[in-house]
């Protein structure tokens, strides 16, 4: 990724990308999908780059990929396809386009080009890693195999390819508890996610033994601010992701994905919900849910807000930034990812 400066040089010598009210009022239609949270003025700065980004999407036959922690311009501006971690990897599976670019952390880029070998991937900003993706390598995953020998790996997909290429199978926060129930083994490792292991343990009879990683976003949350929450407002909906410490786990009315978390709150429409989750999920959902008013304790994940529509812009016009993983490590990742969608489906 170049400086921010020669990006922006490069793109404002092909493109009008100047704030539009004109383009504002072209795109309408896309920004009711995210009225209630983007004010229409911002709009006009995001749309130029919306409508470039949707034009070389066709002419270079891509799609995006956006997780649910992007946000609202880029996963409703610009998204094809936008989930959870386990909805991404599946869907990484089913596109016929000749190019994806993933809005998301490297690990899910990784993951994309694993499953699609013959695909170019790109990644916005190769800086948007994972404080669980750096927590573990392939040799911390061969000491916990020779510490509980013939116990299976179950990693987590916030993993580099390395570490998912060592392990048995993967998981994601939405089929954990479903994967660990699928091994043979009495006593399973999980790596990196200790809050996610934590989390799974209780929910099954199987001896689960984990790796001392966490989510620099989900570990800042604590019991106490989720108990304050609900002593000012007791009819909140307190609704938690399985990356949070056991006892933030402990008081939220409902814990899971991210894909979970949304198909909760608009099953069940709280008058009032507070997501213990990256910030960005309340405001894609909001304009879908208008009956629903969103508490939001904002921790933002500074990896997830690296990627940008300028530097997606700048991925699609140069067709930079293309994920390669190497064939042996390919090979083992796509076999433990598969088999986790395998699972998944079964």
């Amino acid at each position: 990724m170049p400086d921010p400066t020669d990006l922006r040089a490069v793109l404002d010598a092909a493109y009008d990308l100047a704030p539009s009210l004109a383009k504002a009022e072209a795109t309408r239609d896309i920004h009711a999908r995210m009225a209630r949270v983007v004010p229409f003025a911002d709009w006009a700065r995001f749309a130029p780059y919306v409508i470039e980004i949707n034009r070389l999407k066709a002419e270079r036959n891509a799609v995006v990929l956006a997780h649910n922690y992007m946000t609202p311009e880029i996963f409703h501006g610009i998204a094809d396809h936008v989930g959870d971690s386990l909805q991404l990897a599946i869907r990484a599976t089913e596109v016929a386009a000749e190019v994806i670019v993933q809005c998301g952390v490297h690990f899910m880029a990784e993951t994309s080009k694993v499953l699609n070998p013959g695909k170019t991937v790109l990644m916005p900003d190769m800086g948007a890693g994972c404080s669980l993706a750096s927590s573990i390598t392939a040799a911390d995953v061969a000491t916990m195999r020779a510490r509980y020998p013939g116990a299976p790996v179950v990693s987590y997909v916030n993993t580099t390819a390395e570490v998912k290429a060592a392990s048995d199978i993967c998981c994601t926060s939405s089929n954990a508890v479903k994967i660990v129930e699928a091994m043979e083994s009495d006593t399973v490792i999980m790596t990196p996610d200790q809050y996610l292991a934590r989390n799974t343990a209780a929910q099954t009879n199987k001896r689960i033994v984990w790796w001392e990683g966490a989510c620099i976003v989900h570990e800042q949350y604590t019991a106490g601010e989720l108990r304050d929450y609900r002593r000012l407002d007791p009819g909140v909906a307190i609704i938690a992701h399985p990356e949070c410490p056991p006892e933030v786990v402990a008081e939220a009315d409902y814990t899971g994905s991210t894909g979970g978390i949304i198909d909760w709150v608009t099953t069940h429409r709280p008058a009032k919900a507070l997501l213990v989750t990256e910030c960005s999920m309340a405001s894609n959902i909001a304009d879908a849910l208008p009956d629903v008013e969103f508490a939001k304790p904002c921790n933002l994940c500074p990896y997830m807000k690296m990627i940008t529509l300028e530097k997606v812009l700048y991925s699609l016009h140069t067709m930079t930034g293309a994920v390669e993983v190497a064939p042996d490590l390919a090979e083992g990742a796509r076999r433990a990812v598969q088999r986790m969608i395998d699972v998944s489906r079964g």
